[in-house]
């Protein structure tokens, strides 16, 4: 896992503009505190899936995936990954201590965390990649709760079939809201070749006013 200045800026609202190097220096002071704060950990599961009219259902689970942007997204997987990944609960804590004492570093602390754990994601991303290839599958993008018409109501039920708590330390709060808050949860479907239909997350997001949609992305 890295974090990427970059995104941070991204995070931050600066786009394509570059920072000052107070900002800059800030930036670069977060990034260093919050690699050594974290303490990523990720776990992944395949399923086999089943597709019905309004609905994907993970076979030898309980768990079904509702809505027309998923079942678009897996519509020509057989295989599912599902995943979550988090910085622990560190990271929270010391966003919490800086928004109380430096509203300016809780802000750069938040972005640099955004930015690591989507690092993280890309990470366990590419091992289940890996994975797939000796299957003979690719993968599609990620696809989390929340995009789209996916509800985030599933996410206690994916950190059940994962033993997310035991594993990594996640849970969800009663509205659904993961904890760490810098935590993801994804699928990923597995397609053959020739299918490949791989969209990077912010094209799989109908979020198009959204002020971290990568500017590469936007339609015209």
């Amino acid at each position: 896992m890295d974090i990427d200045k970059k995104e941070v800026l991204r995070y931050l609202g600066y786009k394509n503009n570059s920072a000052d190097k107070q900002t800059s220096d800030l930036i670069d002071e977060c990034i260093d505190e919050m690699m050594k704060i974290s303490k990523p950990k990720y776990i992944y599961k395949i399923f086999d899936i089943k597709k019905e009219q309004e609905q994907v259902n993970l076979l030898n689970t309980t768990l079904s995936l509702k809505g027309k942007n998923i079942k678009n997204h897996l519509k020509f997987s057989s295989k599912c990954s599902v995943m979550a990944a988090t910085l622990g609960i560190e990271a929270d804590r010391q966003i919490s201590i800086y928004s109380n004492l430096n509203l300016s570093k809780a802000l750069v602390m938040d972005s640099c965390a955004t930015a690591a754990i989507e690092s993280l994601c890309d990470m366990a991303q590419e091992e289940i990649k890996e994975y797939a290839k000796t299957l003979g599958f690719n993968i599609t993008g990620r696809f989390s709760p929340g995009y789209g018409d996916l509800s985030i109501e599933i996410q206690p039920e994916i950190i059940n079939i994962l033993d997310a708590y035991k594993k990594i330390g996640l849970t969800a709060t009663e509205s659904c809201i993961l904890i760490p808050r810098k935590s993801v949860t994804a699928f990923i479907g597995f397609q053959k070749p020739k299918n490949c239909d791989v969209k990077p997350n912010c094209l799989s997001c109908n979020k198009n006013n959204c002020e971290y949609r990568r500017s590469d992305y936007i339609s015209e």
